[in-house]
């Protein structure tokens, strides 16, 4: 039953991320959908990769695509 909650949340997580009309909040979003894999992989005994996924899905891709909004943001003038 958990992994069904697990699964939904990573399915409305990358949903909310696809509806933001801000690019930053939306790479920042981009680590819920990456927890919850981490959660449901943690959950199906595959430890190994639920760090994995916790490492790159929840904190390098977000922050990664934070940088690269952040760096190419127009000067509004």
């Amino acid at each position: 039953m958990i992994e069904y909650v697990l699964m939904i949340i990573v399915i409305l997580g990358s949903i909310l991320v696809l509806m933001q009309r801000d690019l930053l909040k939306a790479a920042i979003l981009t680590g819920i959908p990456g927890a919850g894999l981490a959660f449901l992989y943690q959950y199906l005994l595959a430890p190994d990769v639920a760090l994995t996924q916790a490492i790159v899905g929840s904190a390098i891709i977000p922050v990664f695509f934070a940088l690269a909004v952040y760096k190419t943001r127009r000067m509004e003038e």
